[in-house]
């Protein structure tokens, strides 16, 4: 399943709105308030590498309040909890 990681600058102050307005956008798996560079990290899944790009580019970046974002696509990940 295509997984990227969205790394969003947001407009100072904004950033409970747009994890608000995040937990409404399908495919956004989950979403994180961080310290530094950046404001939120977001997870977002999708069937196909086409409807990840869709919902990066057309859902997500055109948030209310979002001014920049970074786009991390995973290429390989490991499940589970090793130690």
């Amino acid at each position: 399943m295509p997984t990227a990681f969205v790394l969003i600058n947001t407009e100072i102050g904004s950033e409970a709105d747009v994890l608000k307005d995040l937990k409404k956008v399908e495919g956004v798996d989950e979403a994180f308030a961080v310290y530094g560079v950046y404001d939120i990290i977001a997870r977002v899944k999708a069937d196909t590498m086409d409807k990840l790009k869709e919902t990066v580019t057309w859902r997500v970046r055109r948030l209310d309040k979002v001014r920049s974002t970074l786009t991390m696509i995973v290429v390989e990940e490991i499940a589970g909890g090793r130690k």
